[in-house]
């Protein structure tokens, strides 16, 4: 849960930027994108795999020489 006390003399701009950097600090925005459609289980772990797939494509390319 995150919570946020305005400081003295705080201005509600500055208030509502400190409020959103904590929210996606917090992992909540990523975690409310995640939930808002029911991912079947077994598109869930395809799509982890293909990730990890292209992480280890990525990591394994050999880096350009040159320009």
């Amino acid at each position: 849960m995150v919570k946020l006390r305005l400081r003295d003399n705080e201005n509600v701009n500055d208030a509502v930027k400190r409020f959103r950097k904590l929210v996606e600090h917090a992992g909540i925005k990523r975690e409310m994108r995640k939930r808002e459609y029911y991912e079947k289980p077994s598109d869930e772990r395809r799509r982890n795999r293909r990730r990890a797939e292209m992480r280890v494509k990525s990591s394994q390319r050999q880096p350009q020489i040159g320009g």
